[in-house]
């Protein structure tokens, strides 16, 4: 098997979680008393807060930046997180690649704190290789410090060995910094259009019809 150690993403892959952020994001604007439409809000979600506020902000400062940050990640945790559920099979796809000896590495762009509790939520503790957040890099998607971060936990990973598997042209634009490929789902509620345009080998309606094409799968190759 070729594929030695795959990179998931979390929110939008793993747990539906898109919708709940482009309401965090909207009511963090808000505060602020600017105001987008949800659907440009939701093409900016897989970034971080360092690469989302100045795409719709472009004159914020950095202390405006940080700020907005700070309240659209106090108002997740407070009305979403502890609502966020997996997707249908992702712990039985973490299972099957850590069964078949591949590494289970998960690469968000959340933050430490989250992390945490989608690796619980997931019952993935005991699955992992890997893990790293927003908390571990300067930049995060589609800078490539998030993957660049997760393999250095893992030497001696080449990037034809390593593959992606993400819901957003934020993640495949990243895994292409690092020469790694991807592979997409639709969960995240992104358009084929979007997705092909970063690139991916592959795009799956979400991690469960990925499992279930496992084998034929870049996953399997």
């Amino acid at each position: 098997m070729q594929i030695k150690a795959i990179l998931f993403d979390i929110d939008g892959t793993l747990v539906d979680t898109n919708d709940m952020h482009v309401l965090a994001w909207e009511e963090a604007f808000a505060g602020m008393g600017a105001s987008f439409d949800r659907q440009r809000i939701h093409d900016q979600i897989g970034k971080g807060t360092d690469m989302l506020v100045p795409t719709l902000l472009p004159d914020a400062d950095e202390a405006q930046q940080d700020a907005l940050g700070d309240a659209h990640g106090a108002i997740f945790k407070a009305k979403y997180l502890e609502t966020a559920k997996p997707f249908a099979e992702a712990n039985a796809l973490l299972a099957y690649a850590h069964g078949l000896g591949q590494r289970v590495v998960l690469a968000s762009s959340a933050s430490g704190s989250e992390l945490d509790h989608y690796i619980d939520l997931l019952d993935a503790r005991d699955l992992l290789a890997a893990a790293t957040s927003s908390d571990d890099v300067e930049k995060t998607k589609p800078a490539p410090d998030i993957f660049v971060t997760a393999l250095e936990k893992r030497p001696g990973l080449a990037p034809a060995n390593v593959i992606v598997v993400g819901d957003t042209p934020y993640d495949i634009e990243a895994a292409a910094r690092c020469g790694i490929a991807a592979v997409a789902v639709r969960s995240g509620k992104f358009t084929d259009a979007q997705l092909q345009s970063a690139g991916p080998v592959a795009i799956y309606d979400d991690v469960a019809a990925l499992l279930a094409d496992y084998a034929q799968s870049p996953l399997g190759a």
